[in-house]
């Protein structure tokens, strides 16, 4: 009778044979990308939002650009094998179909190698100017993932995955390159733009008075879609005026009451979302950083984590190309500048405005684009809680808890107000601009 209900079984199995199998396939060959832990793209997410903070130069748009082709280089790796989606060639602005070799038809690969020496590859290059220790720190990351993934793997095996992820790596740092943008962390303030001196033009900004703004040229930068500058141009900000009755004049006057007669709250809010380079990975890294903390939070896949990556670092970098390239169109003075020349020569805005112009504002596009991203993907009721700046000792860095990602993003964008560096055109147009960047992006055909 043991004999017999040990058959039984084991026909049964057979019968129902993929109800039976193990949810994953011993066989690491046939590994699908889903299959593979998704806390491999969040350490190198990591791993680059702190070399990014810790790197000179790297500005909120070098930022984010680092973001968008580490997200792509990531996705490409690794979108072999995932049989529902397929390659992003021929489907971006000058990333050609084919410009890359497929894998091999019929031999097995590791996505995850392939990823890692793609990611590697792609890190050493995008912030070359790094210090050694975070150089050192980017090759570390690649071996520990290299032996991890190759533990009882075949030699030929190992050796084409690692293969395919460098030629993917090189084929997307080589069309990174053909920007212009490669070494921008080197040149932020360009001496060759001319500032334009007109009454209402932007001038330099207290303390600093920096002399030329930053990144005068980044709104001609390739973007990824052009639709996202094309198609998501914000309506033109309020004329400039002085007459007490113009709508200029009642946002300065806005801008003035508020951040005069700031609560605590409201400053620990401005303190909270600033995000200066150098200090942070820049607003673009709190995004990532969000994103990072909602995959963990899933215990997301690879799949799953690529797609995010891919999508957020995307959108914002197309969003700051768009922005930029309004602020230097429409090249409009700060809040700062309008008020001490209009209403109180003394006034001191609690944070120190940013050097560029300020229509419309770059916190509020690439928070809203990566918002409607991330609530796509995730849902548009998500509640999370953000832990980026939970070990931030020089402002109030506790975690801050959210009903959504649009939620957090209107929080990010209405800092501005409160730390007096932004009109409220500016918030709000931005915020219009970067939520169609974020459905753009959304409507990208990553699927088959």
């Amino acid at each position: 009778m043991k004999n017999f209900n040990v058959l039984a079984l084991a026909a049964l199995c057979l019968l129902f044979w993929p109800a039976c199998k193990p949810d994953k396939t011993e066989d690491p060959a046939t590994l699908r990308t889903a299959d593979i832990d998704g806390k491999f793209a969040n350490d190198w997410f990591a791993l680059n939002l702190k070399i990014t903070k810790e790197t000179p130069g790297f500005t909120s748009p070098v930022a984010a650009r680092a973001f968008g082709f580490t997200g792509l280089t990531l996705y490409e790796a690794v979108v072999e094998g995932m049989p529902e989606f397929q390659s992003l060639q021929g489907h971006l602005e000058g990333l050609a179909a084919g410009s890359w070799p497929a894998p091999q038809s019929g031999l097995a690969y590791h996505w995850g190698l392939s990823a890692n020496r793609a990611l590697g590859y792609l890190s050493r290059r995008l912030y070359k100017s790094a210090s050694d220790d975070n150089l050192n720190a980017i090759a570390a990351l690649e071996l520990q993932y290299e032996q991890l993934f190759a533990q009882s793997l075949e030699p030929g095996q190992i050796e084409r995955s690692i293969e395919y992820g460098e030629t993917v790596g090189k084929a997307i740092y080589a069309f990174s390159q053909l920007d212009g943008q490669d070494e921008g962390c080197l040149n932020n303030f360009p001496a060759s733009y001319v500032v334009p001196g007109y009454p209402g033009a932007w001038a330099p900004t207290p303390p600093a008075y920096q002399a030329i703004p930053m990144q005068p040229y980044w709104g001609s930068v390739r973007p990824f879609l052009p639709a996202n500058v094309q198609l998501a141009q914000p309506a033109p900000p309020p004329a400039y005026a002085t007459l007490t009755n113009a709508v200029l004049f009642a946002q300065a006057l806005e801008v003035y009451a508020v951040a005069s007669n700031l609560t605590p709250e409201q400053i620990r809010i401005a303190k909270y979302w600033n995000d200066d380079a150098g200090e942070t990975a820049t607003p673009a890294g709190h995004f990532l950083s969000i994103a990072t903390q909602v995959l963990e939070a899933e215990n997301a896949n690879l799949a799953i984590a690529a797609e995010a990556y891919a999508k957020v670092g995307i959108g914002v970098h197309d969003a700051f190309i768009a922005c930029w390239k309004f602020k230097y169109d429409y090249n409009l003075l700060r809040p700062v500048t309008y008020i001490r020349a209009q209403l109180d020569p003394t006034f001191t805005p609690l944070l120190n405005t940013p050097p560029y112009p300020e229509y419309t504002s770059d916190h509020a596009v690439q928070s809203a684009a990566a918002a409607q991203i991330l609530s796509e993907l995730f849902g548009y009721n998500y509640h999370f809680t953000d832990r980026t700046h939970i070990d931030r000792a020089d402002i109030d860095g506790s975690a801050r808890s959210f009903d959504s990602f649009l939620e957090a993003a209107r929080e990010a964008a209405d800092s501005r107000l409160y730390g007096g560096v932004n009109f409220h055109a500016a918030i709000d147009q931005g915020q219009y601009q970067g939520e169609k960047i974020g459905r753009n992006v959304g409507g990208m055909e990553f699927r088959r």
